[in-house]
């Protein structure tokens, strides 16, 4: 086993390391998720925080980390007979993006279970994380349903097997630590409220500082034991106080004033549910703890505040995470200071410095006024310059090209279902019919590999006309492997929504804009809530350009979106035949999900020779090889000219104007966007 990197070597990260220690010291805070960028320390800090956990005293031979003082009397190896414990290192268990759920929570050997009645189980992962930390990195990648199951388990201490009326209980009881990027897409609100503690976390700008994490990552690579004995001392130290902290905590004193003020807080941020204010009480108690203190100091619920408050006050994912700390201070003055809370009493992360215990990080994001504006200020509709014709000379003081400043997208709507037709066999998620893991069952068949989801009908059904050639003498079903059934079910699928939005002149009328990115904008939220990777195809002058390649990271869409220029020509064919490159490539990198082409355009085509020609043969194109589209009609006026029809047919696929688009809409009705062509 190779030497871990030790936590007290690690450089600045004050947030991160404050988080994880104050899980260490109280497991009830409900578990740390840590989101930054790459390449900051987020997986060398929670690989190395099992080091300083104490030891586990365990039942000898229990496959479920029982504790010998008080065994779990439902645990599947049990009951257990009174005997002297054995003590081990905690454990750090990972769980892989890629994981089952069968891995996750373990899984019957139904052959067994059919046939001799017995519950044969192997544990999975929940059941070695038991009494020790679950680090699951990128856990925005995790599948949703996994991330329910973990959630579920982290929230009752327990984990559930239900198979064909086998069922299976164990404690599951763990420091849940996640990690993140948030360029590579965010967890939905509902996921981020389960976890405890936020912290951000990023690369230090100070050159001093960036040489020391340098300095000791090469001396630790070089000989890993000698720089883990270098630190012995203070790893020893740390390890001594959480142990302290552990012991002190049943004995700290959460009063009522500070009780209000936690409540107030809660109140005035506008939280949902009452979970943030059980998290702030008991990571403000493991804060006095690990200070050493019998009391929560006013200073305890400031910290706790910032660490357990800005991911539950996200209400869409394009809402930046952060607090207010001046409103977070007036709450809490308001709210009146406990008694005893005039010192500065502020935890060191690292259990070292000064005696009172002071620098122990901000616990949060930087200061974000609370319902700040992100866009971009805009001129006023007087200042602003106005479209020019298209091809028509720049005029003095307008961008070259006839290029308009980015204008803000209107108000979100809520948008009809857009689905990809057929049955799909994607990545888990909302939007178009798929074979999945999960939902209704359609059939069965033999299973490829190892048995999942057993079909009992079916199962029985095979075994059935075997069972005098079996010698079966007793009540008993002789099944054998041969007759498993895997039921096949039918869920729904995320798929690859690309963008194309026409961003020319035509379309750089400031109102018309607003309005055609409000309704991307709206798409954009309709993508996040199924699940969907999208991308960004934007097309004005003379070119077309990828503004941003599939992600699963809407908020970067939305950021691109944003700051959309417009103005010049209206390359459409160009526009569609970079969509296609976009396609050919994500095809070849994840063949299982299907695309859905948004094209948002009026339908004018005036970029290069025989532009009208050449963009039908583009859109020809796209249909030829199956690519599902529908065309968002921009065009405006009492006079119509239907050329973003004309492009629907062209493509395969169905035009829907902007009103059209809205669920509330009786317009028209859009279900599902047909790949096939339509009779003009």
């Amino acid at each position: 086993m190779s030497t871990p990197y030790p936590f007290t070597a690690i450089v600045g990260q004050d947030d991160l390391r404050l988080g994880l220690l104050l899980n260490a010291v109280s497991p009830a805070v409900g578990g740390v998720l840590v989101r930054g960028e790459k390449g900051t320390a987020k997986s060398t800090a929670v690989r190395a925080l099992a080091a300083l956990m104490p030891e586990v005293p365990v039942v000898p031979g229990c496959r479920f980390s029982c504790d010998p003082v008080s065994p779990d009397p439902a645990c599947p190896d049990g009951p257990h007979a009174e005997a002297a414990g054995v003590s081990r290192p905690a454990r750090t268990v990972e769980l892989p993006v890629g994981a089952s759920e069968d891995r996750l929570v373990g899984a019957l050997d139904i052959e067994r279970a059919l046939s001799e009645g017995v519950k044969a189980f192997e544990p999975g992962l929940l059941a070695d994380a038991h009494r020790g930390i679950l680090y699951v990195d990128e856990v925005n990648l995790l599948h949703d349903h996994l991330v329910d199951l973990l959630l579920d388990a982290a929230a009752m201490g327990a984990s559930y097997v239900e198979r064909e009326g086998v069922s299976v209980r164990h404690a599951a009881r763990f420091l849940l630590v996640g990690t993140m990027n948030p360029e590579e897409g965010e967890l939905r609100p509902q996921l981020l409220d389960r976890f405890g503690l936020t912290v951000e976390v990023s690369a230090s700008r100070d050159t001093d500082e960036r040489v020391e994490v340098v300095r000791r990552r090469l001396a630790y690579d070089d000989d890993p034991e000698g720089f883990a004995a270098r630190w012995a001392e203070e790893e020893g130290a740390l390890r001594e106080r959480i142990a302290a902290a552990r012991v002190l905590l049943p004995r700290v004193v959460l009063s009522d004033g500070v009780l209000r003020q936690i409540a107030a807080t809660c109140a005035a941020f506008e939280v949902d549910g009452m979970r943030a204010d059980i998290v702030m009480a008991r990571t403000a108690t493991a804060l006095a703890a690990w200070a050493g203190r019998e009391e929560v100091t006013a200073d305890d619920v400031r910290q706790a505040a910032l660490l357990a408050l800005p991911h539950r006050r996200r209400r869409n994912p394009f809402d930046a995470p952060g607090l207010d700390e001046d409103k977070l201070d007036q709450t809490l003055d308001e709210a009146g200071p406990p008694e005893n809370s005039d010192g500065d009493d502020r935890p060191d992360p690292d259990g070292g410095g000064d005696d009172d215990g002071g620098g122990g990080g901000g616990g949060g994001v930087p200061p974000q006024a609370d319902g700040e504006d992100r866009t971009p200020p805009q001129g006023s509709e007087g200042d602003s310059p106005s479209p020019a014709p298209e091809g028509a000379p720049d005029a003095p003081g307008r961008p070259a090209g006839g290029e308009q400043q980015p204008v803000a997208a209107a108000e979100p709507f809520r948008t009809k279902m857009l689905s990809v037709p057929g049955l799909g066999e994607g990545a888990a998620g909302r939007r178009s019919r798929a074979r999945t893991e999960h939902g209704r069952t359609t059939g069965a068949r033999r299973p490829e590999g190892a048995l999942t989801k057993l079909h009992l009908a079916a199962t029985v059904q095979a075994a059935a006309p075997h069972q005098r050639a079996r010698g079966r003498a007793g009540r008993g079903l002789v099944v054998r492997r041969d007759d498993l059934r895997q039921a096949t079910r039918e869920g729904r699928e995320g798929n690859l929504v690309l963008f194309v939005v026409d961003a020319s002149g035509s379309m750089a009328a400031r109102q018309r804009m607003s309005a055609v990115k409000g309704a991307v904008l709206s798409l954009l939220l309709d993508a996040y809530q199924r699940r969907d990777k999208v991308g960004l195809v934007t097309f004005r002058g003379k070119e077309a350009e990828v503004a941003l390649p599939p992600t699963s990271s809407v908020d970067a869409a939305a950021a691109r979106l944003e700051s959309l220029p417009t103005g010049g020509r209206t390359p459409l064919a160009a526009g569609l035949l970079k969509a296609h490159d976009v396609l050919r490539v994500e095809r070849l990198r994840d063949p299982s999900r299907r695309p859905l082409l948004v094209v948002v355009t009026d339908g004018r085509a005036t970029g290069g020779p025989e532009p009208v020609a050449l963009a039908g043969r583009a859109g020809r194109l796209h249909r030829s090889e199956g690519t599902a589209s529908v065309v968002v009609d921009c065009e405006s006026g009492y006079v119509r000219l239907g050329l973003a029809g004309e492009l629907a047919r062209e493509l395969g696929g169905t035009a829907v104007t902007l009103d059209e688009l809205r669920a509330d809409s009786i317009a028209g009705l859009v279900k599902d966007v047909t790949a096939a062509g339509r009779a003009a």
